[in-house]
């Protein structure tokens, strides 16, 4: 059995309502808010701050990272955020099975033999319409929301790990929610952590 399971997603994709099926599931943990709550909790700071600190840049474009203040070591806050972030997912992982969602779990616990990493992704209009439905935000342009959040996703996984987001390589696997569906993902995720 895959006793970790990472999931990465893309903005509306329906991650963390997965990564919570699949947990209650399996009965196991899933880590998504409680992840934030945890580190805020460590780090003093606001869960909001490291909601977005967490998992996006802090501008439209790499570079962005260069104009954050740094301490005497060089660190930024996002820097202090992402250390954070990354030990309470290595500690979590020790601890036993569970479901991480986002906050470059994957990267972070690429080496683990019995891990499952697993990138969601959806059509446009899927993705929209689950914003919609779920955060009720209609006066807004979905469209460039979706693609501002998923960029700055990809632009903060690429500034901790180096690698590209949403690669095929970095994940045993990649499943389009609006093609397969939420609960055949929920299916096809429990039974691969079975085997």
């Amino acid at each position: 059995m895959a006793s970790i399971i990472t999931i990465s997603r893309e903005f509306g994709s329906g991650g963390r309502t997965i990564g919570k099926e699949v947990a209650r599931r399996l009965q196991i943990p899933c880590y998504d808010r409680k992840l934030i709550e945890t580190a805020a909790q460590e780090s003093g700071l606001a869960q909001d701050y490291i909601a977005q600190e967490g998992e996006y840049a802090p501008g439209k474009r790499l570079f962005s990272y260069a104009f954050l203040g740094r301490d005497a070591k060089g660190e930024s806050i996002s820097d202090y955020v992402w250390k954070i972030q990354r030990q309470i997912i290595l500690e979590l992982a020790q601890q036993g099975p569970c479901v991480l969602v986002g906050r470059c779990a994957d990267y972070i616990l690429k080496d683990y033999a019995d891990a499952l990493h697993v990138f969601l992704h959806a059509d446009t209009d899927f993705k929209a319409q689950r914003v919609i439905e779920k955060y009720g935000e209609t006066d807004i342009d979905i469209e460039k929301r979706l693609h501002d959040k998923d960029h700055r996703r990809a632009l903060n996984y690429r500034y901790y790990t180096e690698q590209i987001w949403g690669a095929a390589e970095h994940y045993d696997l990649s499943l389009s929610t609006s093609h397969i569906g939420l609960d055949t993902c929920v299916d096809l995720l429990v039974r691969l952590a079975k085997k």
